[in-house]
């Protein structure tokens, strides 16, 4: 028999809003069990409940106070967020190209040094992991992977950049992520990917979604060139290998 769940803090945020948080720390079993209590709303809607959003750690639900109050929303939350899990996930697979080092990665060189070892194994232990897309954030289609080698934790640049390029692929902390739109990021680059996991005009607008597993294989300037072209024509170069 699988052990009692532990049950959720519920947090107010204001006066139309309820954080349920699992942990606080980023934990992938509490990532597991946002994501599902994210399902459960979707599948079970509650009335009075307009949008939900996860996180690594939490599940932020709005909902109208005049059809249903704090009280009673908390507990029907709570009653949703402690049923058991089942035992596995079933998942979507993606793999996604990334050009690394150089002026697509240009912290790859110091990352290396930092740790003690060449750009070659750094991009050997990058590829060799499969990541899970723990949540959607900061920025449209910024997607949060966790399942990062040990060896490649890093705290985060103690400069952070303004711009970093579209398609970054990056690390920081425990984390890596892919960066669909330009934008400011402390991380440390160390490719990037000619994948957009977010386009306005494209079905679908946003490509990965929490819950996706996603595995990176390593292209050459020549594919990223000719790769870039085709998603900029609307094509989906990311390829679904499991669903």
């Amino acid at each position: 028999m699988a052990a009692p769940l532990s049950p959720p803090r519920l947090l107010p945020s204001g006066d139309s809003a309820v954080t349920v948080e699992f942990s606080r720390k980023i934990d992938d079993e509490a990532n597991r069990r946002v994501l599902a209590l994210d399902r459960l709303l979707a599948q079970e809607p509650i009335a009075g409940v307009s949008e939900s959003i996860p996180t690594y750690r939490s599940l932020l639900v709005h909902y109208d106070p005049a059809q249903i109050d704090f009280a009673t929303l908390g507990q029907k939350l709570l009653e949703l967020a402690l049923r058991q899990l089942p035992a596995s996930e079933k998942a979507r697979l993606w793999r996604i190209p990334v050009a690394y080092g150089g002026e697509y990665g240009i912290d790859l060189e110091d990352v290396a040094k930092t740790l003690n070892t060449t750009p070659d194994d750094i991009v050997a232990r990058h590829i060799a992991s499969e990541y899970r897309v723990a949540m959607i954030g900061f920025t449209p289609g910024w997607s949060y992977l966790s399942g990062l080698h040990e060896f490649l934790h890093m705290s985060r640049r103690k400069d952070p950049r303004l711009l970093t390029p579209a398609g970054t692929v990056s690390i920081g902390g425990v984390q890596t992520g892919v960066q669909c739109i330009a934008g400011p990021s402390g991380w440390h680059l160390l490719g990037c990917t000619p994948v957009r996991t977010y386009q306005l005009h494209r079905e679908p607008t946003f490509l990965l979604e929490p819950g996706d597993h996603v595995k990176f294989y390593q292209i050459d300037a020549k594919t990223y060139a000719e790769q870039e072209r085709a998603v900029e024509g609307g094509e989906i170069i990311a390829e679904l290998i499991a669903a």
